[in-house]
């Protein structure tokens, strides 16, 4: 008994001493984080900072209009004149100064234009209502606000209405409210609607000031920008895929990840732009014409251009998934089409290119810009398709399989000691006998136990057996990758199309002869994409 009471205090002396070290060790862990965590958050603020250096500068001009509209409140005379109701101004500062002007205009205006709106109509209101007894007087602005509420509210869900007022209906239905209920029982509501449109004038003037005046960002630029910038990442995006798909190095683990994938990165920008596009262009729609030329930009062109731009993006996306996929063609093969096909898709690149830098200059691109080039690596592509017919009738006839197997054994000749990272299906068996190996093992088992295992174990690749129980031929992966590839070039000249019409309406200069050529590299480079930033602070809150 002594024994086991001994034992016992072991055990707990073994328990407690367990969860201090294990205590110890997390306490270490958050001490050395609490260590590095001054030098993360400054190298978050510089790297947020260099990305682009108008985050400061739009910082700065917040603090200023801040400092600026509390002088309302710190300067004594400015305090006797407005009072209390100098916060509205502070409000009007902190909601409606944005990082464009544009956005900063659409937001001044809906609140100063409905502030006005619904002042005016609080008082008609309060002017009908104030000969009546005070029983008619309450059942009268309750009726008054019931209405007005819901016919503004209904008319928020207009299309129209909602892209470009909304907000504006929101501070009209605010402002109607607090000045007609507060009416019935304030005497001078019309000194404090009045204080109130002042001050939310003096917040507006001083965001435009600051948005129009002090080194302006215009949505407009933002949006013209970052379409240039989305056409280069397509072309790069095209460019660096193909080379890759025939490319004699293996995938590395760290490039497979889609985050750090720079094809991934090309494509990116372009497929998630919708809403951002949209919202520039609306945003642009309200700027000043600010241009050397005074006339209108056509912004909604370069919503309907990107819309193009997602479409052409959607297959830049499928020909790189055919770098991913489990099957696929021997890079043997794929050596019979390298040559054709990188043409291909170096002068499609080169086009995007063009089309990029034609759009980031306000110019007309080249006449030339489908080059002959383009051309003959069509036909040298379709040539060498149909040079090699029986490649894609599947593994039945003898030359094919001569061809394979030479592929296979060239291929284990340079590389014997390491495994292909693509499955190919020369390397499983391409006929039904391999289903029926599976049944008859099936029956053969007897025990329970070894049968629950075997599911357990050829479960997951059930798939792969009725698949190349097929006769597929190896050729086909490749088929796909030839046919997305086409279908650029087939989509190529819709973007052409988009971008010549942008150019006619928004009045690009012609090209000259001694613009700037875009020149075809063929060597593998890293992408560095010019993506667009998202500096639009989403600050919907009302009063």
């Amino acid at each position: 008994m002594f024994t086991g009471v001994t034992m016992g205090v072991a055990g707990e002396n073994y328990v407690s001493s367990t969860k201090i070290e294990t205590t110890s060790k997390h306490i270490d862990i958050f001490v050395e984080k609490m260590k590095k965590l001054p030098g993360l958050t400054w190298t978050n603020i510089c790297k947020v900072g260099k990305e682009d250096p108008r985050r400061v500068i739009h910082s700065l001009k917040v603090g200023l209009s801040l400092t600026l509209v509390s002088l309302l409140y710190l300067t004594e005379p400015l305090f006797k004149g407005i009072g209390q109701n100098a916060i509205w101004a502070v409000m009007t500062v902190v909601v409606v100064l944005e990082f464009t002007a544009g956005a900063t205009l659409c937001k001044g205006l809906n609140r100063g234009f409905g502030t006005l709106l619904a002042g005016s109509l609080a008082f008609l209101i309060e002017y009908i209502a104030q000969e009546s007894g005070r029983i008619f007087r309450a059942v009268f602005i309750g009726a008054a606000v019931f209405l007005i509420g819901t016919a503004a509210t209904y008319m928020r869900f207009f299309p129209y209405i909602k892209k470009n007022y909304d907000y504006g209906v929101v501070i009209f239905l605010l402002t109607f409210n607090l000045i007609t209920v507060s009416s019935y029982r304030v005497h001078n509501v019309l000194k404090i609607a009045q204080d109130r449109f002042y001050t939310i004038a003096i917040g507006c003037g001083i965001c435009l000031l600051m948005s129009l005046v002090i080194f302006p960002n215009w949505s407009g630029e933002d949006l013209h920008n970052s379409t240039a910038s989305k056409v280069e990442g397509l072309a790069k995006s095209i460019e660096v895929c193909v080379n890759d798909y025939f490319s004699n190095e293996e995938t590395s683990e760290t490039t497979n990840k889609s985050s750090e994938d720079p094809i991934y990165k090309g494509y990116k920008a372009v497929l998630d732009s919708k809403s951002t596009d949209e919202t520039l262009a609306l945003h642009a729609s309200w700027e000043p014409r600010h241009s050397i030329h005074c006339y209108r930009f056509p912004w909604q062109q370069y919503v309907k251009l990107g819309g193009v731009l997602r479409h052409f993006g959607y297959t830049v996306v499928a020909l790189h998934g055919c770098l991913r996929t489990e099957i696929q063609t021997p890079r043997l093969v794929r050596s019979l089409f390298k040559d054709p096909c990188i043409r291909v898709a170096g002068e499609v690149s080169k086009a995007l290119m063009e089309l990029a830098d034609s759009i980031r200059n306000r110019r007309q691109f080249s006449p030339q810009i489908l080059s002959d080039h383009l051309h003959e690596a069509l036909h040298d592509l379709d040539a060498a398709l149909k040079s090699q017919p029986r490649l894609f009738l599947g593994p039945n006839n003898d030359t094919t399989r001569n061809m394979l197997a030479f592929a296979a054994t060239a291929t284990a000749r340079q590389k014997p000691n390491t495994k292909d990272c693509g499955i190919s299906l020369s390397s499983v068996k391409t006929d039904s006998s391999a289903l029926l190996e599976w049944k008859s093992k099936r029956n053969n088992t007897n025990s329970e136990q070894a049968n629950e295992s075997e599911r357990k174990m050829l479960r997951p690749t059930l798939s792969k057996i009725a698949l190349t129980s097929l006769e597929f031929s190896e050729a086909l992966p490749f088929a796909a990758f030839a046919s997305l590839l086409l279908e650029t070039v087939a989509r190529l000249d819709l973007v052409i199309e988009e971008v010549e019409e942008l150019g006619r309406i928004a009045n690009f200069r012609e090209f000259n002869a001694g613009d700037h050529q875009i020149s075809l590299t063929t060597e593998k480079t890293e992408i560095k994409i010019a993506a667009p930033l998202q500096n639009h602070l989403p600050s919907h809150g009302t009063d």
